[in-house]
């Protein structure tokens, strides 16, 4: 019998199936850094004098990343890690912070307004509908249902004190410039409300094996652009760190100085270089 001919895959295949649901964890972790070191170096060659090298190297940075999917492929690697067969997704933290809060005992009438920002999936808070309004965004939209928007770009006037949650997991370490990712935290507190709560997430290496980054720098860092702790979740050997954060009033002009330069907290060849950087306001 006459062995049956691999169907071959269309040079124009997009690559949404290259990456299966089973696919190894260790393999996912693995690219999802990759495209995270990648990104931080196209930000830095962008933001260099525009010379013959550097527009090789941000050639060459480009190319391996449209080799590895682009941020196709980076969202499905990561919707991959919030399949319920690895624990589901870091909306199961906030949910249950939430109704500790006793915000479920809301109505249809009076439902939360949550901003979710980078979302993968349409309906992480779908089981909580009745009392949460969920708005997903992200920059890549891979659902009609979730709004294709940048963040950073969000009309500052039509957003200011509009929302009473605001999710931002996983979503500033992808950031590759460390100024904008303080500028994401410092609009994140524009855009609640009085009061309202902002849910962060970020890779526990990226505070607790970071050269510039410690929770008391996070702590004192999140206080300057005025928000209040009002819970962690992290374990000793763990990938991932949540905070919950109530937003507070600051003065005028806060105090941004100790954090608009990178300052060496911890010292060591094998620590990461991850950092937030705030700018005057």
């Amino acid at each position: 019998m006459p062995k049956a001919r691999k169907k071959k895959v269309p040079v124009t295949a997009d690559g949404r199936d290259i990456v299966s649901p089973s696919s190894n964890p260790h393999t996912t972790r693995t690219v999802i850094r990759r495209f995270h070191v990648l990104l931080k170096k196209k930000g830095q060659v962008e933001h260099n004098p525009a010379t013959t090298s550097n527009a090789e190297e941000l050639k060459k940075i480009n190319e391996e990343l449209a080799s590895m999917g682009g941020l196709a492929a980076y969202q499905r690697m990561s919707s991959i890690g919030q399949g319920s067969d690895r624990g589901g997704g870091s909306e199961r933290v906030l949910i249950k912070w939430l109704v500790n809060m006793g915000l479920s005992k809301r109505d249809s009438m009076s439902r939360l307004c949550l901003l979710e920002v980078g979302a993968l999936k349409p309906d992480n808070y779908a089981s909580c509908s009745s009392w949460i309004d969920a708005t997903p965004i992200d920059l890549r939209s891979r659902h009609p249902a979730i709004r294709e928007q940048n963040f950073l770009t969000m009309e500052a006037n039509e957003n200011r004190g509009k929302w009473d949650v605001l999710s931002l997991s996983l979503v500033v370490n992808f950031v590759p410039e460390p100024r904008d990712r303080g500028r994401m935290l410092c609009l994140a507190h524009n855009f609640l409300r009085e009061s309202g709560l902002l849910f962060l997430v970020l890779p526990l290496p990226c505070v607790e094996n970071s050269r510039y980054l410690t929770f008391e720098h996070l702590g004192l860092l999140m206080t300057a652009i005025g928000f209040h702790e009002v819970e962690r979740k992290w374990k000793q050997g763990g990938k991932m760190a949540y905070w919950l954060y109530r937003k507070v009033e600051r003065g005028i002009h806060p105090d941004f100085s100790p954090f608009r330069k990178r300052c060496v907290c911890r010292q060591g060849s094998s620590r990461n270089n991850f950092v937030i950087l705030l700018q005057d306001q």
